[in-house]
């Protein structure tokens, strides 16, 4: 059996430090600036294993104290199993459209009251006042934005300000090498086209966001499954292997940080060693950082982007999860690839609407943004607790959940031989949508697992909801 990694080397010694009374409830944890000092390892594995340790109760982060001991507690729900590194099945793309076409339409044919199925946060939990605020104020600097023509890869002012937001992420980027575009699906549409044709094979993460599955199939390229953790995300050592036996591998497309649906953060390390795979081996990689902003905590994550030394890495991001779903602004960072994607924006959609990029451009250049973020991120955290309670709480034996540290999602795995699908459909004649694991890969090996949505308040009505659900995934 392989080693532990480090960072949960470290954290199993503070494990047994806390069990044995040596660190006693309440009692602040050593720092990361002490970790690192004291056991001689990096930044990222002593945050790492300190969030180890937040995720399984035995510590609790204070907003700028540092971590604290808590009561340690048994997790609600044992983790999703971890996936064997084997290798992935044979690449297709034939069937996933006609999949989730099948999922939507019952949902336009059972209008639902608590739609979970939809990864998206509560219009509330967006700074609705100040966006419209901040539009006034660009129609009232540039009153002709509105008859004006659109500008080309879009507004400079909005490309500035991403330029200096991504310096969190540890992405040294000049506004002009970032592309705006219609959401993140239209950034990996044009990201694909760039490096690759129809009948091409792209490696994924399995299971993997649907809208991706579908982006594929729609541009006539194949899906290789690669087996991915909830803990770590894609397993490297499985896309190797995939490489061996697949030589027409082009491209391999991760979200890296709290991946969709698993929820997964990849170690720094593992970032860092997938970018140097690809590099080496001509494979171009496709970043989705969609969800990097809204881990539990204001601690940055770096992107994969951040150890691209030749361009190989294509970044793709939207506002669509963080701030506005409704202006649907995304935005491309191509390397090499930045005059092809050019070419192929301005032939596919053209130039974005600029008022949206103006009022984005204003409200993310300041500190309001910073606040905003930290209120979406606290309550998403807690909305996230009261879901994977709520499944604990209600649903039957064996039910398995990894909880992760951030974004909008938890992925369920049913005990026995049950069939998200079935639930899927009970579900709906109860006014509760889910998104089942059918959705998330061309094969049925995720059809005992289902993805729900922590976007909504946690009411008592949604507990109900969730005690209904929990009832009908009991039933045999």
């Amino acid at each position: 059996m392989d080693a532990l990694p480090l960072y949960r080397q470290l954290a199993a010694h503070y494990q047994h430090v806390i069990d044995t009374g040596t660190l006693s409830p309440g009692s602040r944890m050593p720092s990361l600036r002490a970790l690192m000092d004291r056991h001689d390892v990096s930044l990222s594995t002593a945050l790492q294993s300190c969030r180890h340790l937040e995720r399984y109760g035995y510590l609790e982060a204070r907003p700028r104290s540092g971590y604290f001991v808590r009561q340690p507690h048994k997790p609600a729900c044992e983790p999703v199993a971890e996936p064997i590194a084997r290798l992935a099945e044979p690449a297709q793309y034939v069937g996933i459209h006609e999949r989730v076409s099948a999922v939507i339409a019952q949902g336009r044919l059972h209008p639902v009251k608590f739609n979970l199925a939809v990864a998206v946060a509560a219009p509330e939990l967006y700074p609705v006042e100040a966006l419209k605020q901040a539009a006034i104020r660009a129609l009232r600097h540039d009153p002709t934005v509105l008859t004006s023509a659109a500008v080309p890869n879009g507004s400079a002012a909005f490309r500035a300000v991403l330029a200096q937001r991504a310096l969190s992420a540890r992405i040294a980027v000049s506004r002009d090498e970032i592309i705006v575009t219609h959401g993140c699906i239209e950034a990996l549409n044009l990201a694909l086209r760039a490096v690759a044709q129809p009948g091409d094979v792209i490696a994924v993460e399995s299971p993997s966001y649907y809208g991706l599955l579908q982006i594929l199939e729609s541009l006539g390229m194949k899906a290789l499954e690669i087996p991915a953790s909830a803990q770590t995300g894609i397993s490297i050592e499985a896309l190797e292997l995939a490489a061996q036996t697949y030589r027409n591998i082009k491209a391999v497309v991760v979200v890296p940080n709290f991946q969709n649906p698993l929820g997964a953060v990849m170690p720094d390390a593992s970032k860092a060693r997938l970018v140097e795979w690809c590099e080496a081996q001509a494979i171009p990689l496709i970043e989705d950082d969609t969800y990097s902003l809204l881990s539990n905590d204001d601690t940055p994550l770096s992107a994969c982007k951040a150890w691209d030394k030749t361009g190989n890495v294509l970044y793709c991001a939207s506002l669509h999860k963080t701030l506005a779903p409704g202006m649907r602004l995304g935005w491309l960072i191509a390397g090499k690839w930045q005059a092809r994607v050019e070419m192929l924006k301005h032939a596919q959609s053209r130039a974005n609407e600029v008022l949206p990029q103006l009022a984005a451009a204003d409200f993310m250049g300041s500190s309001a943004y910073d606040r905003h973020l930290r209120r979406l991120r606290l309550a998403l955290r807690d909305q996230r607790e009261q879901m994977a309670e709520a499944v604990a709480t209600y649903f039957p034996a064996g039910t398995r959940l990894t909880v992760p540290q951030g974004g909008l999602c938890l992925w369920i795995e049913m005990p026995g031989r049950a069939s998200s699908g079935r639930l899927f459909e009970q579900a709906m004649l109860a006014g509760i949508g889910i998104a089942p694991g059918v959705m998330f890969s061309n094969s049925d090996r995720f059809d005992a697992f289902f993805r729900i949505s922590c976007g909504q308040r946690y009411t008592r009505e949604l507990n109900t909801a969730m005690r209904t659900l929990g009832r009908l995934a009991a039933e045999p």
